[in-house]
């Protein structure tokens, strides 16, 4: 009983001690699920921002200027993301994967020398093939250009020609000639190997401070 009566008496902890229960209780899983992450954080600080936008219009324009405000903020977020593509992070994983249609985890080096093999043995299918994906995977490898899963020969020839406008037309005429002998089933030939071998060892060779000058006079 008196034990019981022992046990049932207040504690009374000095100051250091109190802390250490205290850091000790807000430790608990369960504390700390319940502490805000970064995007709520992040959240909290832009509608912050947005209410703090304050017009002298009168109060019936604070709405729709705070719609507009987001609006903009948003379309140059999609602008910058389609101009400039995925973020230097995530372009290390893009330059890998799926490329065409198959799941292929080479480098360009790699692709092209299973082009010139191919090219030995006279199958010129696969050499076309295989050049034409060097030439993408090395312009990805360089963040010259991404390439998405969905990316097909003729879109990657048509946005890597923007960037690269000296080498569009082979580019074009490279993915045609790797359109025809993967999807219209038509025999590839040594010429359009030869094309195909020669601009990518071109787009290869060129240097970064070249590049704005491609197609230039």
């Amino acid at each position: 009983m008196i034990f019981t009566l022992l046990a049932d008496v207040p504690v009374d902890p000095d100051s250091a001690e109190a802390q250490r229960w205290v850091i000790q209780e807000l430790s608990k899983p369960e504390y700390r699920a319940a502490q805000p992450t970064w995007f709520d954080r992040a959240s909290k600080a832009f509608l912050d921002w947005l209410q703090s936008l304050k017009i002298d219009s009168g109060p019936g324009v604070q709405g729709p200027i705070l719609i507009l405000a987001l609006i903009v903020i948003v379309a140059a977020l999609v602008a910058a993301f389609f101009i400039f593509g995925a973020p230097r992070l995530n372009r290390r994983s893009a330059a890998s994967g799926i490329l065409f249609g198959d799941n292929d985890a080479r480098d360009a080096a790699a692709m092209r020398r299973a082009a010139e093999d191919a090219a030995g043995r006279s199958d010129w299918v696969l050499a076309i093939e295989e050049s034409f994906r060097s030439i993408a995977r090395g312009l990805a490898e360089r963040t010259l250009v991404t390439v998405s899963p969905g990316t097909t020969a003729r879109d990657f020839a048509a946005r890597a020609g923007i960037v690269l406008p000296g080498f569009a037309e082979r580019l074009s005429t490279a993915a045609s000639a790797f359109d025809d002998v993967r999807y219209l089933g038509r025999e590839g030939t040594e010429s359009a190997y030869s094309d195909a071998a020669r601009l990518e060892k071109d787009l290869r060779a060129l240097r970064p401070a070249e590049q704005s000058t491609v197609g230039a006079p």
